[in-house]
């Protein structure tokens, strides 16, 4: 019996001082997450995805992002590197930009413009030829750039969402942006970049995961997604308040993701995944967010199946409110909007719904 006392007592042992000192590669910062008050007014859950149908992307998951290119096509980046082009529900492989391509925008002259998560921020042409537009800053590769806008005038603005945890380094941008939001430390930044001057300035720092960045047609002012800290950002371009930034949406029920420009002053936010009770409940305590890092992947916070996707305007005004209530579409990153319809991309899968405006 002693000798039993004694074995569980140096297991138990062993097990509190791996909770406790084993290294992990945050360093959590302490803050206060929001009250999470849940689907309430103006997010209460609905059945208007449920008219979505599903465009088979063959071998090919992950369609984080889409735009409308100038032929009318839909192009759609994935898991694989690869950017497909869609015409007439139809799929064929476009482009191989290697790496994890994320945000996609169509330019003026007809090209694409990729923020590729380990590549920096790439260019294809209309005949598919791939070149680099920005591969480091100062010298220094960024780390991870997710989501980007273009501006009338040519400039870029994308957002890194990390600058500690890679998405190449730390196994792919899902598992880096666990990390990221488990540490809280302020890593993400939104980056100005002129293609013209190869001139590129932080203009925004110090955000929990940065991610969707779109710009307003008049060009006046961009919106960020703050996904570590559930809000979305507006900062001013132009205007007697160039360079502020203010709260635009905030103490929102779920992860936001990407943004993406609309149709007459909308802009479209994926909501990822649901808030995590958890996470929120152990926001200010560092410590204890060190020892849940040291448990199982299975047993740590994680995104939960959900299919909700928004509209706002400028002035923080919620228009759309969408859900699945079945989760048919798990992690939905975003909406791409076109005349007919509503493209919902995803983190994971192998298909591509569309919600025809004709049957909202």
């Amino acid at each position: 019996m002693n000798r039993l006392l004694k074995v569980t007592g140096a297991i138990l042992l062993v097990a509190l001082s791996y909770l406790l000192f084993w290294p992990v590669p945050i360093e959590p910062v302490a803050w206060h997450a929001p009250e999470d008050r849940g689907l309430v007014d103006p997010f209460l859950p609905n059945d208007q995805l449920q008219a979505a149908t599903t465009i088979d992307l063959q071998s090919f998951e992950g369609p984080e992002d889409a735009t409308l290119g100038h032929d009318n096509s839909v192009y759609v980046t994935t898991s694989s590197g690869h950017v497909l082009r869609i015409r007439n529900r139809k799929v064929e492989k476009f482009a191989l930009v290697g790496g994890r391509p994320l945000g996609i925008e169509a330019a003026k002259d007809g090209s694409l413009v990729i923020a590729n998560a380990y590549s920096g921020l790439q260019r294809i042409d209309a005949s598919g030829d791939i070149s680099t537009l920005l591969g480091s800053i100062d010298g220094a590769t960024p780390v991870y750039p997710n989501n980007l806008a273009l501006a009338h005038d040519g400039r870029i603005y994308f957002s890194e969402a990390s600058s500690k945890f890679g998405a190449e380094k730390y196994r792919g941008t899902y598992d880096a942006s666990l990390l990221d939001i488990m540490e809280h430390g302020g890593h993400g930044s939104v980056i100005e970049f002129d293609p013209a001057s190869g001139i590129a300035t932080m203009i925004l720092d110090g955000l929990n995961y940065a991610n969707g960045v779109a710009i307003s047609d008049d060009n006046q002012f961009i919106v960020v997604a703050e996904t570590g800290s559930y809000r979305v950002l507006k900062h001013w371009l132009a205007g007697p308040r160039r360079g502020e930034t203010e709260i635009l949406l905030e103490n929102l029920p779920g992860f936001p993701d990407n943004i993406k420009t609309g149709r007459n002053g909308r802009f479209w936010l994926g909501l990822a995944a649901p808030r995590n009770a958890l996470l929120d409940r152990v926001s200010d305590k560092p410590w204890l967010r060190k020892v849940i890092q040291r448990l199982p992947a299975a047993v740590r916070p994680k995104a939960v199946p959900s299919s909700h996707v928004i509209a706002f305007n400028g002035q923080g005004d919620i228009l759309m409110n969408m859900h699945e209530p079945n989760a048919r579409f798990p992690t939905l990153t975003g909406v791409l909007e076109t005349d007919r319809a509503l493209y919902l991309t995803t983190l994971f899968g192998g298909q591509l719904p569309v919600v025809a405006k004709s049957d909202l």
